[in-house]
C-alpha cells in the first residue's frame, strides 16, 4: 500500500486494519479499562495501523459495491479483534476469580479496591494476584508475544476476509470455559489450606467452648491465606509462562478456524 496515495480499496483497507488492532489494543490488559488514557491508547492504535498498513496487500476486487458490504467487513474485523483480545483477557479473567475465592474465605469480603480494568470495586486478593501475574507477563514479554501474533493475523485472515465457522465459536467457549479451571488452579490449595484451618476451629470449640474462636479464627485465616498466596505466586509464575509460550500456538489455531485461505 502507497501512504501517500488513497484510494478507495486502500482508504477501507486502513480503515479495517485500524478495526481489528484498535479492538486488540483496548481489550489487552495493559491497556484496558481505565489503566491508560484513552489519547494514548488512540495514539498507540495509530502507529501500529501505520507500522503494519502499508504492508499489507487488498485487491480493489474485494471493494464492496453496497455500503451494507462494507458494514459487514467493518463487523468482521470488529470480531476478529474482539476474538484475539479475549484470548489474553480470558486468561486475567480466570486468575482475577481465583483471587476473588480467596478473598472470600480469608474474610476479604468487605475490603475492596477500584479494578483499573473492568471499572469496578473487586477485593483487595484478586487486585493484588492480578497485578503480579500482569508484571509476571510483562517481564516474560507477553505482550511482544501478543503484538506479534496480531501482525501474523494479517497473513493468516487480510483484512475484510475472515470467515466466521461455527468450530471457532467452539473454540472461545472452550477458552471461557478454561478461565474457571484456571480460577480453581489458583484457588484450590489455598481453599484446602484454609479449610484445614475451619476444621481444627472447629474441634477447637468443641473442645473448649469458652475460647472465643472468632478472635482468633480471623487473624489465623488471614495469616494462614497469606503464607500460601506466597508460596503460589511460583506456581503462577510458571502459569504465566506456559501461557505465554502456549500463546502463539493458540493464536494460530483460532486463526486458522476463520481463515479463508
Amino acid at each position: 500500500m502507497d501512504l501517500f496515495n488513497f484510494d478507495e480499496a486502500s482508504f477501507l483497507s486502513f480503515l479495517l486494519t485500524l478495526m481489528r488492532i484498535s479492538l486488540v489494543v483496548f481489550l489487552l490488559p495493559v491497556f484496558g479499562g481505565n489503566s491508560a488514557p484513552r489519547l494514548v491508547k488512540g495514539a498507540l492504535c495509530m502507529v501500529l495501523t501505520l507500522a503494519l498498513w502499508p504492508h499489507l496487500s487488498f485487491s480493489g476486487s474485494l471493494l464492496p459495491g453496497h455500503p451494507f458490504g462494507i458494514a459487514l467487513m467493518l463487523a468482521g474485523e470488529i470480531i476478529m479483534g474482539i476474538m484475539l483480545g479475549l484470548l489474553v483477557r480470558f486468561f486475567f479473567a480466570g486468575i482475577q476469580t481465583g483471587g476473588e475465592l480467596l478473598g472470600f474465605q480469608m474474610g476479604f469480603t468487605m475490603v475492596s479496591v477500584a479494578d483499573p480494568l473492568s471499572g469496578q470495586s473487586t477485593s483487595i486478593s484478586s487486585h493484588f494476584m492480578y497485578m503480579v501475574s500482569l508484571l509476571i507477563f510483562l517481564v516474560l514479554d507477553g505482550h511482544l508475544v501478543m503484538l506479534k501474533g496480531l501482525t501474523d493475523s494479517f497473513a493468516l485472515v487480510p483484512p475484510g476476509q475472515l470467515v466466521f465457522r461455527h468450530a471457532s465459536l467452539h473454540n472461545m467457549l472452550t477458552l471461557a470455559g478454561g478461565m474457571f479451571v484456571m480460577a480453581v488452579h489458583i484457588a484450590a490449595p489455598v481453599m484446602a489450606a484454609l479449610f484445614l484451618v475451619e476444621l481444627a476451629l472447629a474441634l477447637m470449640g468443641r473442645a473448649a467452648p469458652q475460647m472465643n474462636l472468632l478472635m482468633i479464627g480471623f487473624p489465623l485465616k488471614i495469616g494462614v491465606g497469606f503464607l500460601f498466596m506466597g508460596l503460589l505466586f511460583t506456581i503462577m509464575r510458571h502459569q504465566v509462562q506456559d501461557f505465554i509460550l502456549g500463546l502463539g500456538p493458540q493464536m494460530t489455531n483460532m486463526l486458522k478456524l476463520i481463515s479463508p485461505l
